[in-house]
């Protein structure tokens, strides 16, 4: 069968940014490769930084974008929805993050006790640094804390943490430290933007809307112009990613410290939890959706390749944010009503590789240190890193954070985080691209479960049919082209 060109040319056209996206990526690693054995002397963190800048670039271009396009997006859509709907499509949303986490919590407990990665000793695994005292119960009560934000302008660029203070020697009692329920509280605000309090408000601030009716209206009519200046602006930047992604990977490719070390002594877990986040990720997931949808995924994750790679190069759920609208709405059809529902608490609650990696990672410092788990301490550790996921920031090697509370549960020092940092920063990434094609799943699989009850909102009280919401936002992206 002879190939057409125009066919090709059509084909080229409709996947040129997929293609570019990914040429960026092996740009990327070829031209990090080049520079990084291009001497014999190691890159300078400066050199590194001079390398990395049009990715750096990039990436501060799409963070801008994450607080207008989540409060705008959660505002309008619930604003414009039926309450009853509204709480439809939140528990079917709940529902799924709640299962797929647990899931890949499952999942990554069974294969890291079936490979027992962390066998033998720890000799010749580095430790370095310290990680601030925590203690459980408030690492718990934070998640609530950030949820009810006392300042909205303080959320977009600080979040609410509890530090407990060590003792000084002349406080000891009887010359011993007193246990950590007896140390000092201290509330402090860490430098990271509080998106669990944001959605918070933006849904509240949505429900209020939507029970206003004509009186809500231009509010709610601005904070819809809002979402779809900010896909606008989306469309934009997405057309330069390949530029700043081939430079991102070519950074991180320089910075690399040892290949040795991530094909030595981690090597094992770093297969793991690999193996687990392709499996939740290319198997369970795509599982449920076919379950649940009757359709194939096939199409549907095709069409989300370029917010997978923007994950991968960014280490950020919420940072690759407006990429994930895009490939929903565009290519996938997903109605606005339910991205800009789902998503953005999807990318806030749902982080099912940073859980698996979490289970994963504590039980494998146990066997390093020769500890035996009862199924007890299995069972807990399994409600931890399901609560520690949903806790987690959608920013760079967040997981890091909340380890602390998995590793207390087995009884583990936080500085046993450091037998990980070395493989961390790569893992994350692949993390990351889980959660967000978890998000992505979960819209998809919310909207087809919903299509009914959408189908009848758009039918107004003539009879006659209505334009569905994302026709109308893509519009806006449409014209910023011509």
């Amino acid at each position: 069968m002879s190939c057409n060109p125009k066919t090709i040319k059509d084909a080229i056209n409709a996947n040129l940014l997929p293609i570019l996206t990914v040429s960026g990526v092996t740009g990327g690693v070829v031209l990090g490769l080049i520079l990084r054995y291009s001497r014999d002397e190691p890159w300078t963190k400066r050199e590194v930084m001079y390398v990395g800048y049009v990715g750096e670039l990039f990436l501060r271009a799409l963070k801008a974008l994450i607080i207008p396009l989540i409060v705008s997006s959660l505002v309008s859509a619930i604003g414009s929805l039926d309450l009853s709907l509204s709480k439809k499509i939140g528990l079917r949303a709940v529902c799924y993050y709640l299962t797929t986490t647990v899931l890949a919590v499952v999942l990554g407990i069974i294969l890291v006790v079936s490979i027992h990665p962390g066998k033998g000793s720890d000799e010749g695994i580095t430790k370095a640094g310290e990680a601030r005292s925590v203690y459980t119960p408030d690492l718990l009560m934070d998640l609530p804390r950030n949820f009810f934000p006392p300042n909205l302008i303080q959320a977009c660029f600080e979040t609410h943490k509890t530090v407990i203070v060590e003792p000084k020697p002349e406080d000891f009692v009887n010359d011993t430290l007193p246990p950590k329920s007896e140390w000092d509280i201290k509330h402090e605000h860490a430098r990271a933007m509080n998106i669990m309090g944001l959605v918070s408000f933006a849904t509240f601030l949505g429900l209020a809307l939507s029970t206003l009716d004509a009186k809500g209206k231009p509010l709610l009519d601005f904070f819809q112009s809002l979402s779809d200046a900010s896909m606008v602006i989306t469309s934009w930047l997405i057309w330069i990613s390949p530029v700043g992604i081939l430079f991102l990977v070519a950074s991180m490719m320089i910075e690399m410290e040892d290949f040795s070390v991530m094909l030595g002594q981690l090597g094992m877990y770093f297969g793991t939890v690999v193996l687990g986040i392709f499996i939740h990720g290319f198997i369970v997931l795509p599982t449920l959706y076919t379950v649940f949808t009757r359709k194939l995924p096939f199409r549907f994750l095709a069409n989300m390749s370029q917010a997978y790679i923007t994950a991968f190069a960014t280490a950020s759920s919420s940072g690759t944010l407006p990429v994930t609208f895009q490939c929903l709405e565009e290519k996938n059809k997903i109605d606005m009503r339910v991205t800009r529902f789902v998503i953005p608490i999807g990318a806030t609650i749902n982080m099912d590789g940073t859980a698996l990696y979490e289970a994963v990672a504590a039980i494998f410092i146990a066997q390093v240190r020769g500890l035996a788990l009862s199924i007890g301490q299995v069972v807990a550790i399994s409600i931890t890193a399901t609560a520690a996921a949903i806790g987690a920031a959608g920013i760079p090697q967040a997981g890091l954070v909340t380890m602390v509370m998995v590793l207390d549960v087995v009884g583990l020092p936080a500085e046993d985080m450091t037998l990980i940092i070395a493989v961390d920063w790569l893992l994350d990434r692949f993390r990351t691209m889980i959660n967000v094609l978890g998000d992505s799943i979960g819209a998809g699989l919310v909207y087809e479960l919903s299509k009914k009850e959408l189908e009848k909102l758009n039918i107004n009280a003539n009879g006659d049919v209505e334009r569905p919401s994302n026709e109308i936002g893509m519009d806006a992206v449409e014209s910023s082209k011509m």
